[in-house]
């Protein structure tokens, strides 16, 4: 069991993504990898050319299965490109997708410095961080609920009304609410405005 989190003594699987060489060009993949499988509760440790590739994904789900991994952790790119192919992977592996933590080496180590050592050094720093964080995710389940098609605009200045129109314009119903006894806010308060000179009326 990880000391100090609450996996409750659930196995975890590290994955080192290279990213071709935008990772392995200055991150020492390796060495990450060798640390990571040093870790308290980490039960696999492995580094793949590219993670988000099909083969990448399939060693997810082999071990998920094959050695009954309750987290899974993959340093790689950003999560705003990959985290749902992963989080897809551990759910197709049989793993709750809210088991899965992501650790960015690539944007936050090797593209922000030429120096192997300390993009290393960060990059062992966030997978242990991710390591320790994946223990403390709860299951979640995806719902979908029934929503009501219309939008509340706060606020009946200028902003307000022109978000108004274009919400209404696109064919949703639309409620302004201003508090004041009257909307156009402070522009409402002035005679003309620069440069037309027009009437703020």
């Amino acid at each position: 069991m990880m000391k100090g989190s609450g996996n409750h003594g659930e196995k975890a699987g590290v994955y080192i993504c290279h990213c071709g060489t935008n990772i392995a060009g200055t991150v020492d993949v390796e060495a990450v990898t060798e640390y990571a499988s040093t870790l308290d509760g980490v039960a696999v440790a492995r580094h793949y050319a590219y993670m988000c590739s099909d083969p990448g994904q399939d060693l997810i789900k082999e071990d998920i299965q094959e050695l009954g991994l309750g987290r899974v952790v993959v340093a790689s790119c950003s999560p705003l490109m990959h985290e749902h192919t992963f989080r897809r992977a551990c759910e197709e592996g049989g793993l709750n997708p809210f088991y899965f933590q992501m650790a960015n080496i690539r944007e936050q180590c090797s593209w922000v410095t030429k120096d192997k050592e300390r993009a290393t050094r960060k990059a062992k720093g966030l997978v242990a961080a991710a390591v320790r964080r994946v223990g403390y995710h709860e299951p979640l389940e995806v719902k979908e609920v029934p929503v009501h098609p219309a939008a509340l605009v706060v606020g009946g200045g200028i902003a307000g009304i022109e978000a108004a129109l274009k919400i209404a314009d696109s064919g949703r119903k639309v409620y302004l609410v201003e508090r004041e006894p009257s909307i156009g806010g402070h522009m409402a308060q002035l005679y003309k405005t620069f440069p037309t000179l027009d009437c703020s009326a």
